[in-house]
């Protein structure tokens, strides 16, 4: 049987919760003619998928510079496993999948080379000239601006829907402190801590694997102890860490799926604007389940994030970004040709930003060096 885009449509309000974001519903800057057989939110997946900035994740650290080991996550490998656990949560809650694997595809695109200490730099850097540097905003920019594959605007041309869920977007590594006139889509809410559970996950991960901490480090924690129960203890070192960890993710996620439940019953939630219009995000953990995952993190920033080893490269990284950037200042005239011509609309420190956030950290690393 050969489904068309009005055959998913319907299907959607047959099957979606109430609550949820309809795909025939979505809006975009510039009208398109609809697709014969995709959503919306299927057309941004696949937008987004084939951009020149999807592509350069691949390249770009997660928490070890992408050099430093082949099995360690870079910035694609956490978006695709933020993508998975967004898509499996959405599905549980009715939600659209499709919406949810969106935002979480485009959620990571415009962080800068070296993590986040790349991120720092450069925000500290642009504040010398009155702006931050945030990557939330620049993967909007991204999708609204810098990508180049239509001759009659800049950018994807994504739903208005995503873009939303971007400009949202918020875990707690991000710590913003922007108040919103109206909360974002349940969608958006779920990525926002798949978000969560997959980087505190795959740091855990990465971090037993490159022997910066042990599994004895982590047996005084509550979730790590909880996991620890479903888990053989007489498995091989790697199908340990691997089960112990995907338990952390099954307690993570079956909390989230029951607390936001049990949320959205006892607020009377039965629409899409009643969710925009609550006042803090309905999508939650339980408190007490808050609280083992903010210790677990925390162990992880003191012991994984600032350990020797990866502030090392994370300094180095740093001193890259501000080599790079104050040449580019200096001497505008390194810009390739598609980023001078945008100096006709931006100022220059936008522009070697947007430069300079799109690289990868090789390409970073080579660019100084030709410097």
């Amino acid at each position: 049987m050969l489904l068309t885009r009005e055959n998913l449509e319907k299907r959607e309000k047959e099957t979606f919760a109430p609550y949820a974001v309809f795909s025939a519903e979505a809006t975009r800057e510039f009208p398109e003619t609809p697709d014969k057989f995709r959503t919306a939110y299927q057309r941004d997946i696949a937008r987004i998928i084939h951009s020149k900035s999807f592509r350069r994740l691949r390249g770009k650290t997660q928490v070890f510079v992408a050099h430093h080991g082949d099995h360690f996550r870079n910035r694609l490998t956490h978006t695709l496993e933020v993508a998975q656990i967004s898509r499996s949560l959405a599905r549980n809650l009715g939600l659209n999948e499709d919406l949810a694997e969106a935002i979480a595809l485009a959620h990571d695109l415009g962080h800068t080379p070296f993590g986040h200490v790349g991120e720092e730099k450069l925000n500290e850097l642009l504040l010398t000239y009155g702006e931050g540097f945030e990557h939330n905003r620049q993967s909007r920019r991204i999708l609204t601006t810098l990508e180049k594959k239509y001759p009659d605007f800049d950018g994807l041309n994504v739903s208005l829907e995503l873009l939303d869920g971007l400009h949202k977007h918020q875990s707690s590594y991000d710590q913003r402190e922007e108040k919103f006139q109206t909360s974002p889509s349940l969608e958006a809410q779920l990525v926002n801590l798949a978000d969560e559970i997959a980087y505190t996950n795959h740091d855990i991960d990465d971090g037993l694997r490159s022997g910066i901490f042990a599994r004895e480090d982590l047996s005084k924690f509550a979730l790590w102890q909880q996991a620890l129960k479903k888990v053989d203890a007489k498995l091989p070192t790697e199908a340990f860490h691997h089960r112990a960890v995907s338990a952390v993710i099954a307690l993570l996620t079956t909390d989230l799926l029951l607390t936001t439940e049990a949320n959205l019953e006892a607020n009377k939630i039965t629409s899409l604007q009643q969710v925009k219009d609550f006042q803090k995000p309905l999508a939650q953990f339980s408190p007490l389940m808050q609280q083992n995952l903010a210790e677990l993190r925390g162990f992880l920033f003191t012991n994984f994030y600032n350990s020797e080893t990866v502030a090392e490269l994370s300094n180095q990284g740093a001193e890259t970004i501000q080599c790079i950037f104050e040449a580019l200042i200096t001497n505008p005239k390194l810009l390739p040709i598609e980023f001078a011509l945008r100096l006709e609309k931006d100022s220059l420190h936008q522009v070697c930003a947007d430069f300079l956030a799109g690289m990868t950290d090789n390409y970073a690393n080579e660019f100084c060096a030709r410097l």
